[in-house]
């Protein structure tokens, strides 16, 4: 397999344009709902870092509109169209496991639809260092793959050859609660996709 980071990168360049306008019609309900719940336990003006934000869609705006928002993506040409649409908030292009802020830092974390590009094998680490970022009492709301799956990478995603992985629901709460996370919620959520039914494992955690 080709480096997995290079695939995401390059397929998240290839398809900004049309994964930004999916964005807009998919699983919409469900992202909201998670969106509203990050605002509704955190002060104005908090320091948000969203992983994977890609082109700055209705989570990037709705964080953006109440709070100082970091967002981080390795798609410069997705980085590209969130400068535009969002110029009040801060982008960053890097891997966000390779990604650092300082201890206590942060507010909240949020990573939407995007950990599971990341080859699992990091999972661990990443949880750790978001532990770190975040200040006491910060929160951490995330999406996950539901399965047991390492790295694979499917040809016909948005027309661009794609890599994902995961670990089992299990697994990925194991993982947080020795990153030293309590976790308040862990659900899976089920919606369509180009009319094909597919879960996400939603999590929301404190320090």
């Amino acid at each position: 397999m080709d480096d997995p980071k290079r695939i995401v990168a390059r397929g998240y360049d290839e398809a900004a344009e049309r994964h930004a306008a999916w964005a807009l019609r998919t699983r919409t309900a469900e992202r909201l709902a998670y969106t509203r719940l990050v605002l509704d336990v955190i002060e104005p003006g908090a320091r948000v870092l969203e992983l994977g934000c890609g082109a700055g869609g209705p989570t990037s705006r709705m964080l953006a509109e109440r709070h100082r928002l970091v967002g981080v993506d390795l798609s410069w040409r997705s980085l590209r169209i969130a400068r535009r649409e969002i110029p009040s908030a801060a982008w960053v292009q890097a891997d966000m496991a390779r990604f650092g802020a300082a201890p206590a830092s942060v507010d909240a974390v949020v990573a939407f639809y995007s950990i599971i590009h990341l080859p699992r094998e990091e999972h661990a680490g990443l949880f750790r260092e978001i532990a770190r970022w975040l200040r006491p009492g910060g929160w951490f709301v995330a999406s996950f793959g539901t399965r047991d799956a390492p790295g694979h990478v499917e040809d016909g995603w948005l027309g661009v050859r794609m890599y994902s992985s995961s670990h089992a629901a299990q697994t990925t709460e194991r993982l947080l609660r020795q990153a030293g996370f309590r976790i308040q919620r862990s659900r899976v959520e089920t919606e369509d996709e180009d009319g094909q039914p597919v879960p996400f494992l939603w999590i929301v955690a404190r320090t």
